[in-house]
């Protein structure tokens, strides 16, 4: 480009400003890169993050495993048919979520909880082994279990194992811990009329299961019933099976009379005394392929007529095939 002769010419200018914009950027990009290189201010990292000896790194490999994203959004990245689970540790609680993830398919009981409670190391990460302080201290627990605990969910029930789940709570942990700088976002329904928009008050979330309660029929139920819904309740199907899949314990199906082999390879049969010992003191006599400790005692949980009819059920299952 050049200018007219005898006009004035402004080339020189332009020219000037267009260095000095590119050399600004230069400075901008040199230092954003030199950025990129300093220790985090003050973020959490993956590496630092750990639950249960599990750590955060392992954990996001098996949310991407099982494509988690494709139903659920975490720090602002996936799909939407699902809840965000960006924030759902801290919500939560991590005994809520050793109770939901073995069975997702039914939303955790208060009993499940209190059960995952009696781990020393969920204990200890939850800050506390009592499940009122537990449910104080994570309020979103205590609304789910009130208004969902034992109904069907519709997340199917994964094939994860112990470990896996160990992994997936340690990387929630580290998302919780994230400082997200406000996402995902709070919906604003200030002013909006329609019932959907309105919050359940506190006192009305607290009476939602004792009226669920008060409202039931108070026809008395078989035994068979009420072992049945004493597993639903407390967790078992969680780690058991009705059939004969082999889940975290074996399955029930085809249990009750067949002879099981014991890790010292002796064997017994699997009677009434035999099933009321492995639920009151499950480390007496441990089933060929099974570690000790897997399975919590129910002794604190359950009186002498609960475990009779939840052996009662147990023995209906004995011909039920795979």
């Amino acid at each position: 480009m050049s200018c007219a002769k005898g006009q004035p010419c402004e080339e020189g200018l332009y020219r000037r400003v267009a260095l000095a914009v590119l050399g600004l950027m230069a400075a901008i990009f040199l230092a954003l890169s030199v950025a990129s290189f300093l220790p985090s201010r003050g973020q959490v990292v993956p590496s630092t993050v750990s639950y249960a000896g599990h750590q955060a790194v392992d954990g996001k490999r098996v949310f991407q495993a099982y494509n988690c994203m494709g139903c659920h959004t975490i720090v602002g990245n996936g799909a939407y048919f699902g809840p965000d689970l960006t924030k759902l540790y801290g919500h939560v609680g991590p005994a809520w979520l050793e109770a939901f993830l073995p069975s997702a398919g039914r939303w955790p009981t208060a009993n499940a909880v209190k059960l995952q409670l009696q781990n020393e190391a969920v204990a200890r990460a939850a800050g506390t082994d009592n499940l009122d302080a537990y449910l104080a201290r994570y309020p979103a627990a205590a609304e789910r279990i009130s208004r969902r605990g034992g109904q069907v969910t519709l997340m199917p029930n994964l094939p994860l194992s112990r470990e896996e789940i160990g992994k997936l709570i340690a990387f929630f942990k580290y998302t919780s811990e994230m400082d997200t700088e406000g996402w995902p976002p709070v919906p604003r329904v200030d002013g909006l009329t329609f019932p959907q928009a309105k919050p359940l008050p506190g006192a009305a979330l607290a009476a939602v299961a004792p009226a669920a309660t008060a409202a039931a029929p108070s026809a008395p139920r078989s035994e068979i019933a009420e072992g049945k819904q004493l597993t639903e309740d407390n967790g078992c199907t969680a780690c058991h099976s009705p059939g004969q899949e082999k889940l975290v314990g074996p399955g029930w199906g085809g249990l009750y009379g067949s002879t099981v082999t014991l890790a010292d390879g002796s064997t017994v049969i699997a009677d009434d005394a035999y099933l009321t010992e492995s639920i009151l003191n499950p480390d007496a006599r441990i089933a060929h392929g099974f570690e000790a400790g897997a399975m919590p005692s129910f002794a604190d949980m359950l009186d002498d007529k609960q475990v009779a009819a939840i052996v009662a059920y147990l023995r209906t299952l004995k011909d039920r095939k795979p």
